[in-house]
């Protein structure tokens, strides 16, 4: 029996790890479903252990998978050089990426990093800016494809590619939220999170003041994790040291913040395809840090 592993194999299973569903992996890899089950099975009879095992709908990696990883792209990566001493890439190019700074904090580890192991050809120019700001560019052909809030950005439509809840968040170390009036650290007045949240207190006659504004989320954590102000957040931004705020400390339900991904007219090359369909296909399954702060938060 020959010692060898198919890399094809091996391409297909980094996809399945960093998308965690078989389906959301054939179309990055552009297999069908069964497809992918069949490499995976024969991956599996190959490596002789298990390296997926089902969870729910999506597939989650074993101890073995993980172990099998790191080789994996080590071995992907080898192959693709050699070949492209040889010939030109199939899709190959650079992308100028636009999305705000909590997005590029919260994604970029996992969506575009795995992007970047799966297209290795294709570079990436990262622009942080407001949604409003990347709409801009998008209009005028200085950005190619954009991430951005989409309360924010009404001058360019797009898709939606995730839907996550907005919090009240606060401070594990003060209590602040008690206070009247209660003071917020949000973004500028265009922000639709801060519209949100101010609509949400106005309804309830809730008296608030804004003390601190700025449109970076760090900055914004930082007032929060100080005891300056309470901020109001999509539920996967919360850092250490913050919890989710709700009903039971006396603050009114937000509506869901739309995450949502444009491009510009001139953006219909292949490598543009290649990132919109990759981040369509991932950033849904984008793992949510915060799990347990909101458990905390609710006893």
């Amino acid at each position: 029996m020959p010692y060898s592993i198919d890399v094809d194999q091996l391409r297909t299973f980094l996809a399945v790890a960093e998308l965690g569903s078989f389906t959301k992996a054939g179309d990055a890899v552009h297999k069908t479903q069964s497809a992918v089950s069949m490499q995976m099975k024969k991956l599996e009879e190959r490596i002789g252990q298990p390296i997926f095992v089902k969870d729910g709908r999506n597939s989650r990696i074993t101890e073995h998978g993980r172990r099998l990883v790191e080789h994996a792209r080590r071995m992907v990566a080898l192959n693709d050089e050699t070949l492209s001493a040889f010939h030109e890439p199939e899709i190959a190019g650079r992308i100028r990426l636009g999305l705000p700074d909590d997005y590029a904090e919260r994604l970029l580890p996992q969506v575009l990093a795995a992007f970047n192991r799966l297209n290795p050809c294709i570079n990436l120019d990262v622009e942080c800016s407001s949604s409003n700001e990347i709409g801009r560019r998008i209009q005028k052909g200085e950005l190619d494809v954009g991430i951005v809030t989409s309360g924010d950005c009404t001058s360019v439509p797009g898709q939606i590619v995730r839907r996550e809840p907005l919090q009240w968040v606060g401070s594990r170390e003060h209590i602040v939220y008690d206070q009247r009036p209660l003071r917020l650290a949000v973004g500028p007045t265009t922000c639709s999170w801060r519209q949100a949240g101010v609509a949400a207190l106005d309804h309830l006659n809730i008296q608030h003041q804004v003390v601190y504004t700025s449109a970076s989320a760090a900055a914004l954590a930082g007032a929060v994790n100080a005891g300056l102000a309470i901020a109001i957040l999509p539920a996967s931004a919360l850092r250490q040291g913050q919890r989710i705020l709700g009903e039971k400390e006396g603050l009114p339900p937000l509506p869901p913040c739309d995450i949502t991904i444009i491009r510009s007219q001139m953006a219909i090359e292949p490598v543009h395809d290649a990132l919109c369909h990759h981040i369509v296909a991932s950033i849904g399954n984008v793992t949510m840090e915060y799990n347990g702060m909101d458990a905390e938060a609710a006893e």
